[in-house]
C-alpha cells in the first residue's frame, strides 16, 4: 500500500506518544509566551505550561470555541510577529467578523506535506491530473490540495470556480484523473455526465476524492458504479486551518489522522469530558506543529468515534470513524460550514433589523445543494409592488451567496409557514427528500 513517508506515518506507539508530547509542551510555550488569550486562558485556570507532563494533562486545560476567534479577530490568535506570516486565510465564523489565520514558511511546508501524505494514500503519483471543484467558502483548500499535488509532481488544475457544466468540460477535455469536490458536487457531475450522453469509459477519471461532509456511502457506491471510479474521504477543518488532516487509506478502515502535528481527543459533547474507547463523541483537536496559528483544544463540533487497533495498511496514525450529524448547529452544505447566527448578523446588517421570524432550509435542486432563507412578510418587509419584493429576495440571495460561499435563495413567507420544527428549531435539511 502506498505510504508517503513510512518513518512519520509508521511510527511505534512510544515513539509517537514521545514526539507529541514533546511538540506540545513546545504549543503550549510558544502560545502561553506570545499569545494573550492562551495566556490568560491558563493564569485562569492556574496552569502553567510546565505542568503539562504527560499528554493526559492536556484535559485539564479548557476548549478553545469558534466564539474565542470572533473575540480576538483579527491577529489576536497568532503566535509569530507578521512579518513572520508568509499566508494569511480566512474562513467562515459565527458572526460577521471571518476567522483569519496565517502560516509561516515553515506552517506551509508542513501543509504541503500533510496534503501530499493524504492524496499519495488514494494512489496518486506524477502521472495524473488533478482537478478542483470546490465552492468559493473552501477557496483555502483548493490552495491546499495544489500545493499538496504539485508535491507528489502531479499535474494540477488549479480552482477556477466554474459551472458545473464547464468543469464537466475540463473534465473530459483535460483528461482529468482525479477529482476533488463535495458529495454534493460529485453527484452532480455525475449525473451531467450521463444528460450529456458521455459513456464514462470517455473519460480519462479514476479517483474522486471527497471532502467537507461526512462519508455517504450511498453516493460513493453510485460513484463507484456509475462513473467506475474509486472514491476516498478527506476530513479537514478550515479553522486548523486546511483539508486532509485525516484520510482514508487502502484498508477503508477509518480516516487515519496525521497525529503526528495534530492530537486527537473525544469528549461528551455535554460534559466536556472524554469518552470510552470505541465510544462516539465530538472530536477536539490540538495543534502539534503549527508556529504561525497554534489551537489548544478546539472543539470541531464534528462527531467521531475513535477505531480500535491497528490498521491493515501499516500505518499506526489514529483512525477515526466519521459519524453524520453534528454536535452543534453548523450547517454543512457542499462541504462549507454555516452558522445559523452568521445568517442572522447578514439579515440584520443589510436589512437594518432582524425579521421576526425565519427559517433555514438546506435544498437539493438539480443535485446541486443550496440554502433556502424564510422570511416572515410583516409590515417592515411587505411593499405594494410585487417586482419590489422579488429585487429585495434577489438582492439579499446575491449578498448572502457572497459572503457564505454557497448558494442562497431567499423567500417571504407568511406566519402560518413558520410552524415549531422541534429540537433544529430554525432548521431543517430536505436534501434526502430530493427527487433526485
Amino acid at each position: 500500500m502506498p505510504i508517503w513517508n513510512a518513518k512519520e506515518e509508521c511510527l511505534d506507539g512510544e515513539e509517537r506518544a514521545q514526539l507529541q508530547l514533546e511538540r506540545l509542551q513546545s504549543t503550549l510555550n510558544r502560545a502561553y509566551k506570545n499569545v494573550p488569550f492562551y495566556r490568560n486562558l491558563l493564569q485562569a485556570n492556574g496552569i502553567e505550561p510546565a505542568r503539562i507532563e504527560t499528554l493526559t494533562d492536556l484535559q485539564n486545560i479548557p476548549f478553545t470555541a469558534r466564539e474565542h476567534f470572533s473575540e480576538n479577530y483579527p491577529y489576536g490568535l497568532f503566535a509569530v510577529p507578521l512579518r513572520d506570516v508568509v499566508r494569511i486565510h480566512i474562513s467562515q465564523g459565527t458572526a460577521l467578523k471571518p476567522i483569519v489565520s496565517g502560516f509561516t514558511k515553515s506552517d506551509l511546508v508542513v501543509w504541503r506535506e500533510l496534503v501530499a501524505r493524504a492524496l499519495f494514500a488514494a494512489g496518486m503519483s506524477k502521472t495524473d491530473i488533478l482537478q478542483i471543484d470546490v465552492d468559493p467558502g473552501l477557496i483555502n483548500w483548493g490552495r491546499a490540495y495544489k500545493d499538496g499535488a504539485e508535491a507528489i509532481e502531479s499535474s494540477v488544475i488549479p480552482l477556477t470556480i466554474l459551472t458545473p457544466e464547464k468543469q464537466l468540460m475540463l473534465l473530459r477535455d483535460y483528461k482529468t484523473s482525479v477529482l476533488i469536490t463535495s458529495h454534493s458536487a460529485a453527484t452532480q457531475m455525475m449525473h451531467l455526465v450521463f444528460r450529456a450522453n458521455l459513456n464514462p469509459n470517455e473519460l480519462a477519471l479514476k479517483t474522486v476524492i471527497l471532502l467537507g461532509e461526512p462519508p455517504d456511502v450511498a453516493v460513493q457506491e453510485r460513484l463507484k458504479d456509475e462513473l467506475h471510479v474509486r472514491t476516498w474521504v478527506h476530513y479537514g477543518l478550515s479553522e486548523v486551518p486546511g483539508p486532509a488532516l485525516a484520510f482514508e487509506c487502502e484498508a477503508r478502515q477509518g480516516l487515519h489522522v496525521s497525529e503526528d502535528h495534530f492530537f486527537p481527543e473525544v469528549v461528551d459533547p455535554e460534559t466536556g469530558r472524554g469518552v470510552s474507547e470505541g465510544e462516539a463523541g465530538e472530536l477536539v483537536l490540538t495543534t502539534l506543529s503549527t508556529r504561525a496559528f497554534p489551537l489548544i483544544r478546539l472543539r470541531t463540533g464534528d462527531r467521531v468515534r475513535l477505531v480500535p487497533g491497528t490498521c491493515t495498511c501499516g500505518r499506526t496514525l489514529e483512525r477515526i470513524e466519521w459519524l453524520p450529524s453534528r454536535t452543534d448547529e453548523m450547517m454543512v452544505i457542499r462541504g462549507v460550514k454555516i452558522h445559523p447566527q452568521q445568517i442572522l448578523y447578514l439579515l440584520e446588517r443589510t436589512l437594518g433589523f432582524l425579521p421576526d421570524a425565519y427559517r433555514f432550509l438546506i435544498r437539493s435542486e438539480e443535485l446541486r445543494d443550496f440554502l433556502e432563507v424564510w422570511l416572515k412578510v410583516d409590515e417592515a418587509l411587505f411593499s405594494d409592488e410585487v417586482k419590489g419584493m422579488e429585487r429585495l429576495c434577489l438582492r439579499l440571495g446575491k449578498e448572502l451567496t457572497q459572503e457564505l460561499g454557497v448558494p442562497v435563495k431567499i423567500r417571504l413567507k407568511e406566519e402560518g409557514s413558520f410552524q415549531p420544527l422541534g429540537p433544529s428549531h430554525h432548521i431543517e435539511d430536505l436534501r434526502q427528500q430530493s427527487p433526485y
